[in-house]
């Protein structure tokens, strides 16, 4: 797949040399001598043109790598973590970039998409500045599926709502799932049934609620630090 934009590339050069197959740079001064050393026999120049066609008109800034493709990790494996975020419908690429992010900056050990078919893991991995390619992450299309295999390994669901019981006084199971609806419909009638306790974010004023990402930073940092 092809990554763009000088800080995923960077990171992914970095810590996923392995998975670099090509790099493409449309400026110079770009890499570090170290870097442009390490992946010389990798580096093709384009002219700008060639660039932006292969960003789709994207901001590029000047390189691009195509990497290999993402791999999904499998549901058996993320059963044996602590903490999962299942993403209840969400589509929105930038959202779910910034909430792998979070997710991984903040101490959640697995991602599940659920209730889609398939994401755009390129554009993921760039707006999560490349967090992607350390998170486990898979999709379920079935929520129902998913809730039941992890309940049966001991797992405790809290929903996001802006009706549920105050974060800040909340202490959560050791084996927590976070369970975030779309920012449109918020959580389906089958995650609803399948939470054990609503939870919500206060506000210092009045105001209809956080973006979804915004709120997930909130709630997976509260939820890493105040387990039972």
């Amino acid at each position: 797949m092809i990554i763009y934009g000088k800080q995923v590339c960077l990171y992914a050069l970095e810590h996923h040399p392995k998975s670099v197959q090509t790099v493409y740079l449309a400026k110079k001064g770009l890499l570090s001598q170290k870097l442009f050393d390490a992946f010389k026999p990798k580096i093709k120049f384009l002219e700008e043109k060639w660039a932006q066609s292969m960003s789709k008109g994207g901001n590029h800034q000047g390189i691009l790598l195509e990497i290999d493709d993402f791999e999904q990790s499998l549901l058996s494996s993320i059963k044996q973590t602590d903490f999962i975020v299942i993403l209840d419908g969400l589509t929105d690429t930038g959202n779910i970039g910034a909430i792998v992010r979070s997710a991984y900056a903040l101490g959640a050990d697995a991602m599940i998409a659920t209730g889609v078919k398939q994401l755009n893991f390129a554009g993921i991995t760039r707006t999560s500045s490349g967090a992607l390619l350390d998170m486990p992450l898979m999709i379920a299309p079935n929520i129902l599926d998913v809730f039941n295999e992890l309940q049966q390994v001991g797992f405790t669901f809290y929903g996001a709502s802006m009706e549920g019981d105050a974060i800040e006084s909340t202490a959560f199971a050791p084996k927590r799932v976070l369970v975030l609806g779309s920012e449109g419909e918020g959580l389906s009638k089958k995650a609803k049934s399948k939470i054990n306790q609503m939870v919500s974010i206060r506000m210092k004023h009045a105001f209809d609620s956080l973006n979804v990402s915004a709120a997930a930073a909130i709630l997976i940092h509260r939820m890493s630090y105040a387990v039972k």
